[in-house]
């Protein structure tokens, strides 16, 4: 029989985690502390663009910023030195086509090179970066767009043709569409190739003087009734991005990093994008969908050494065999993580037999904007549980109750709903045009996540279920 904890040797590591065991970093821990490891702009200014591109770009030009893998074959490496020099130009591309702070530039592509630059370029214009993901319908594509009023989108002209123009007339607020990607130059009647924008713009630009407050990027979450709900994300984030790449995924600045996720969702653009060049680091992105042995190849050829990934990623590896995992060897390897849905303790403990590690599950949400409650690299594992809150995060259980208060769980193993102290940098600044649904997620200082969990003896979180179908009988949820 199984031990119910995994175990940690803390002479073990082949590198020294960023959060030791023991409680001193978290008891020094301070936000403020954490921005201060950034640069920032003049005046109390705070861009993403500036922290992930610009500041490595003076001190390191030459490192790796992004690997692209076609799904044809063939890669793109694209240097700091170079991203910053492309960012700048798609940013003087959005000014030339007279989008302004605070406007939405939704971004419709595979994990293309056009989409990272586009992304970032747009945060440093100032521009509201709205990435989608590409397998949407045109119905999910239209409701999206119109609801989030974009003014632009960055597309293909495949997926132009087949989710965008058909839904031209329902979307009021699109003024421009710029195609990109491989095939040429287009010739689309009233759109823009990026191409011919990119090459006529100053590879210079001066960032936006943006606000921490100020938006940089909308989420789209559908939650349970299946209507999109747009989180609003602001620079901010950049801090919590920064500490959870630290001490959630450990990283270094050496490592090669790979997140499995799409832009399209929130973790592909806060961990696929964001904080691994808060980082410094290399990124790994893969065009193709998944394909264990394609996987398992890039982890062994590349030398991944952190890798982000998914439960359902991690099950299908699961089917495909470990004989075909032991076909490969990872000696870079040293952390696995993985968000989306709760992991079930089979899949830790194959890590732990195949890959020599156990896969790290961690909790957050599209809301929360980082990893909230996490398994670190220095921690005992118990298969199946979340782990504990990071620094700088106050997570309880709690009990809501009918005149709308929130009452404490102290009491070990007692299920409740999970909770959040707010304040911490990346939580979501609202719900586009919802107030009413935004105020009814905060209940005396707490941001309530909906999601049911317990927390053991231990300290240990561990997910129940979500919250959103609930009925009180004789005072009892159901």
């Amino acid at each position: 029989m199984r031990d119910s904890v995994i175990r940690k040797d803390p002479q073990g590591f082949a590198v020294a985690p960023n959060l030791p065991a023991g409680d001193g970093v978290r008891s020094a821990f301070t936000w403020e502390a954490m921005r201060g490891e950034l640069e920032g702009l003049p005046g109390g200014g705070l861009n993403i663009a500036h922290e992930a591109v610009d500041r490595h770009a003076r001190t390191h030009p030459d490192r790796v910023a992004l690997r692209f893998l076609f799904a044809g074959g063939g890669t793109r490496e694209i240097t700091y030195g170079e991203l910053a020099r492309l960012t700048n130009r798609f940013a003087n591309v959005l000014r030339t086509l007279g989008l302004a702070k605070g406007d939405r530039l939704f971004i419709l592509a595979g994990r293309i090179p056009e989409l990272y630059i586009a992304a970032l370029g747009a945060l440093k214009a100032g521009v509201v970066a709205c990435p989608l993901f590409s397998a949407f319908g045109p119905g999910p594509v239209r409701m999206r767009i119109a609801l989030g009023e974009g003014r632009a989108v960055l597309t293909t002209e495949a997926l132009y043709r087949r989710k965008i123009e058909p839904n031209l007339g329902a979307l009021p607020s699109l003024r421009h569409v710029i195609l990109g990607g491989a095939g040429g130059p287009a010739s689309v009647p009233g759109t823009h190739d990026l191409a011919q924008l990119m090459a006529s713009a100053s590879d210079t630009f001066e960032i936006v003087a943006t606000r921490p407050e100020d938006p940089s990027f909308l989420h789209f979450t559908s939650g349970t009734t299946g209507t999109p709900k747009a989180a609003v994300h602001v620079h901010a984030a950049a801090i919590t991005h920064y500490a959870t790449g630290k001490y959630a995924l450990d990283l270094h600045p050496d490592d090669i990093f790979w997140c499995t996720a799409d832009p399209g969702w929130v973790t592909g653009t806060s961990y696929g994008i964001v904080a691994p060049l808060l980082h410094g680091v290399t990124s790994i992105v893969d065009e193709a969908d998944f394909d264990a042995e394609r996987w398992y190849r890039i982890l062994a050829e590349q030398a991944v050494s952190v890798w982000y990934t998914a439960p359902t990623a991690i099950r299908m590896l699961m089917k495909a065999g470990a004989e075909l995992a032991h076909a490969h060897r990872f000696p870079a390897l040293r952390f696995v993580a993985s968000v989306g849905e709760p992991l079930n303790p089979e899949a830790v403990w194959w890590g732990q037999d195949v890959l020599g590690m156990p896969i790290h599950d961690n909790w957050w949400q599209t809301e929360t904007g980082g990893i909230m409650i996490a398994n670190t690299p220095a921690m005992d594992v118990k298969p199946g549980s979340m782990g504990k809150p990071l620094p700088g995060v106050q997570a309880f259980i709690v009990e809501r109750h009918a005149d709308g208060t929130v009452h404490v769980i102290d009491e070990p193993g007692r299920e409740g709903e999970l909770a959040l102290r707010s304040g911490w940098p990346a939580m979501f600044r609202g719900y586009l045009n919802e107030e009413e649904r935004y105020r009814k997620c905060f209940v005396g200082g707490w941001y309530v996540s909906g999601d049911l969990a317990r927390r053991d003896e231990d300290g240990y979180f561990w997910f129940m279920g979500r919250g959103d179908d609930l009925i009180k009988s004789s005072g009892h949820l159901i």
